[in-house]
């Protein structure tokens, strides 16, 4: 089996329209286009880039070559020109992607040490989601939005901070949404729809020596789970109390709209039989996209 490649889809085809409608409403917000402004003029990305750099290991194709190759696959397959990639020493799975005009994306240890193969792909695509939806312009402010607002109140005597503060629930509003599009990158990038729920399932609580353990079935019943809790309006606003702040979506409502994106549309727009009850293959094909 050979990967397909998607390049020929527009980025408005596969993001969610949360995110498309968040990004709109992020441009319309009085104060971003200063905050914007004042961050590159104190060179954050510089900074990022220069300490990323200095502080992780770049991965090449004799530098853990897996994931290089995997990085090469998922450019071919989304369409996107190939960044620099590392590996950070931090036992927090995680992973983000920085830079406007020189983007970089950066997987820690334990994120790695955390999933397979096909996983490490799902997250790669996911990442080069962000690059190839644009969101990397106001990633460095909703990921460093405190440190941010600190130096700029500084230099403008409090108001930059003041501006800053009445931004910071529309970035992460905003930020939180990016990653449901990338989601779905992820996805056209690994070609197999059960690969993300094990992730998901892993971010939410998975332990490498219980994993065998953990069952997608009822991972899936815990999402509808959460959803009944909409039932009563107290509920929903705890719901919003508990997500205003927070720069990432739960795993388990990411599972839930991906897969509401892979029953309902993901099949027709894609070509990809993507079956959600049958075995994923072990690894990624060898032999790289089809192009």
């Amino acid at each position: 089996m050979k990967l397909k490649t998607f390049r020929h889809l527009s980025n408005e085809d596969v993001m969610h329209p949360w995110d498309i409608k968040a990004s709109k409403v992020l441009g319309k917000v009085p104060g971003l286009e200063l905050l914007t402004r004042k961050v590159m003029e104190y060179g954050f990305e510089r900074v990022y880039y220069l300490e990323n750099t200095a502080d992780n290991v770049r991965v090449t194709p004799d530098m853990f070559p897996r994931l290089h190759r995997y990085l090469q696959y998922g450019c071919k397959i989304l369409g996107v020109e190939e960044p620099e990639m590392y590996v950070t020493m931090d036992p927090e799975p995680r992973a983000y992607t920085y830079g406007h005009k020189r983007p970089f994306i950066v997987l820690s240890s334990g994120l790695i040490d955390m999933l397979d193969e096909q996983e490490r792909f799902f997250v790669i695509g996911h990442e080069l989601g962000h690059i190839r939806y644009g969101h990397v312009l106001y990633t460095v402010l909703a990921e460093n939005l405190a440190t941010i607002l600190e130096l700029i109140g500084k230099a403008t005597l409090g108001i930059g901070s003041l501006i800053g503060f009445g931004l910071a629930l529309p970035l992460f509003d905003w930020y939180r949404k990016t990653h449901l599009s990338c989601d779905r990158a992820g996805v056209l990038c690994v070609q197999d729809a059960k690969v993300p729920f094990r992730v998901f399932m892993k971010l939410a609580g998975g332990s490498e020596t219980l994993y065998a353990e953990m069952d997608e079935a009822e991972f899936m019943r815990q999402i509808r789970a959460y959803e009944e809790a909409d039932e009563s309006t107290l509920n929903k606003a705890y719901k919003v109390m508990l997500t205003a702040f927070r720069p990432h979506p739960f795993p388990i409502m990411r599972a839930k709209h991906l897969d509401t994106w892979l029953r309902e549309e993901a099949a027709e727009l894609t070509g990809l039989d993507l079956d959600l009850s049958g075995p994923a293959p072990e690894d990624v094909p060898t032999e790289g996209p089809e192009v």
